[in-house]
């Protein structure tokens, strides 16, 4: 069981890594197409690499739980990513993966009230400081950074509605694989893109993208979407949500590194401030704080 565990956070871990580089990746897409064009391109590779195993891996779901999935899918993919990446469109890489540094503290409470897990006062604590160092983020950019308040406050929107979708598949893995779940919530979630992108944003261009754009949504759609869904999913259902949170924190520090060194871009000391205070917050939740988890109740 211990094995399971520490293999359950390395995962967690290694997908929050490939997280971080997400960022990266759609801001060199968004230079040559817009953010609808850019969140389908990046949904239809991570659905191509996952193909394969929409054979080995049939659904079983029950009338209920196809519902929970649909509502996931939409939470999770498009409105989530096109809400998250339009804020990205307003601000930096850094600033937005820094902003990133809440959804622990918010997997924490959303656990505490939707997945039968309780927080101390500790806990609370490290809410009100992740809160407070977000707050910094945003209100501390540097002059001509490039970082804007809107687009710092879309990217947290959008972490509180992934908030959701990371706890609808923690349920729906109760009674399922992760690879299931994982497999068939983002072929949902890309057939509404491939709805609604057409609709508000025109065909996608084909012609006239670079090599360079190409290369990022592939690596954005195989490495930071199939990958780290089906990673972080699994690792889900070897330790508790509020716990495994706490490696979240390794998507804020690889986006904001990649933004800084090879982005150019620059962060003002209340930024750097504030990206502190969430991570310290982050872990003194998950390491000082005595989370309890009571019974869950299964979908169905």
């Amino acid at each position: 069981m211990g094995q399971r565990k520490t293999l359950g956070f390395g995962a967690c871990a290694f997908a929050s890594a490939l997280w971080g580089c997400g960022f990266f990746f759609g801001k060199i897409a968004l230079a040559e197409m817009s953010v609808g064009h850019m969140v389908l391109y990046r949904f239809l590779f991570a659905v191509i690499a996952l193909l394969p195993l929409t054979v080995t891996h049939l659904p079983r779901f029950t009338q209920r739980e196809w519902g929970v999935l649909l509502v996931a899918s939409f939470l999770g993919v498009p409105l989530q990513f096109l809400i998250q990446f339009y804020g990205l469109s307003l601000t930096t890489v850094s600033h937005a993966s820094l902003m990133v540094g809440t959804m622990p503290v918010l997997l924490a409470v959303g656990a505490a009230v939707f997945a039968h897990e309780r927080m101390d006062a500790i806990g609370w604590l490290a809410l009100a400081g992740s809160t407070s160092g977000a707050a910094m983020i945003a209100l501390g950019r540097s002059s001509g950074s490039g970082s804007s308040v809107t687009g710092d406050a879309l990217v947290v929107v959008s972490l509180a509605i992934a908030l959701f979708w990371i706890l609808a598949n923690k349920q729906l893995m109760q009674r399922h694989s992760p690879i299931t779940v994982t497999v068939y919530g983002l072929v949902l979630g890309t057939a509404m893109l491939l709805v609604w992108v057409p609709i508000e944003y025109g065909m996608p261009p084909v012609a006239g993208i670079s090599w360079k754009a190409w290369a990022a949504l592939a690596a954005s759609g195989v490495l930071c979407t199939a990958t780290t869904t089906l990673l972080w999913n699994w690792g889900l259902t070897q330790v508790p949500a509020s716990q495994a949170g706490v490696l979240l924190n390794m998507e804020p520090l690889m986006g904001s590194l990649l933004g800084v060194f090879v982005l150019g871009e620059r962060l003002g000391p209340s930024a750097w401030a504030g990206g502190g205070l969430i991570l310290v917050s982050a872990i003194t939740l998950t390491t000082r704080s005595k989370t309890r988890v009571r019974e869950a109740v299964p979908i169905a």
